[in-house]
């Protein structure tokens, strides 16, 4: 498939038709598919009254995984390899930098949280435990203190959390299309700038 030619106007559309066709798909070895802990994540940040920027990134956070649907890429093309590099390259044209850095940020994230809360690693489900020992495991100081430079870290951190929080079987979410209003509002400014 051929992505169309994205813009601020059509952006939000193609994403919920991702979700439609593809959100059902296996989620890694989690008891929920893709869609679900997506939607979890969105819900999170909403009862936690997070901006619209927030609860975007809570709901976008995966889309690495279906970078193949925006046309060829370099970055994981077809594989989940980085997925976090991905879908930060393929959202950051059309939404803020802290959408795109929270993206790009969730996987350190983990490895940042691993390093600087003892606890943190015992709420894990086993997939993101596994998925950790792929991603380098816990921080380094230098790896910590670098992740602590970046402006939107503490950001992605609360995105982070909402990721790990988000893999509830049964958990109730509203379709997708209950954030197409909030998703094209954050674009809608973002283009204003």
């Amino acid at each position: 498939m051929t992505a169309p030619r994205l813009d601020h106007k059509n952006i939000v559309a193609f994403i919920a038709d991702i979700f439609e066709r593809r959100g059902a798909e296996s989620y890694l070895g989690e008891a929920v598919t893709m869609s679900e802990h997506m939607l979890q994540g969105a819900v999170l940040a909403e009862r936690e009254g997070a901006p619209d920027e927030l609860v975007a990134a809570a709901l976008l956070h995966d889309i690495g995984h279906y970078t193949s649907e925006f046309g060829t890429m370099s970055l994981g093309d077809e594989r989940d390899n980085y997925h976090e590099e991905s879908g930060a390259a393929v959202l950051a044209p059309f939404f803020p930098p802290v959408i795109a850095e929270c993206v790009r940020l969730h996987v350190p994230a983990k490895r940042y949280l691993c390093a600087t809360d003892a606890s943190y690693f015992d709420r894990l489900s086993d997939a993101s435990r596994h998925t950790l020992s792929l991603q380098g495991g816990p921080m380094s100081p230098a790896e910590i203190a670098a992740f602590e430079a970046n402006p939107y870290h503490r950001e992605a951190v609360r995105v982070r959390i909402w990721d790990d929080e988000g893999k509830q079987p049964g958990m109730a979410t509203p379709h997708f299309r209950h954030f197409v209003p909030l998703l094209q509002r954050v674009v809608d400014r973002h283009a204003g700038n």
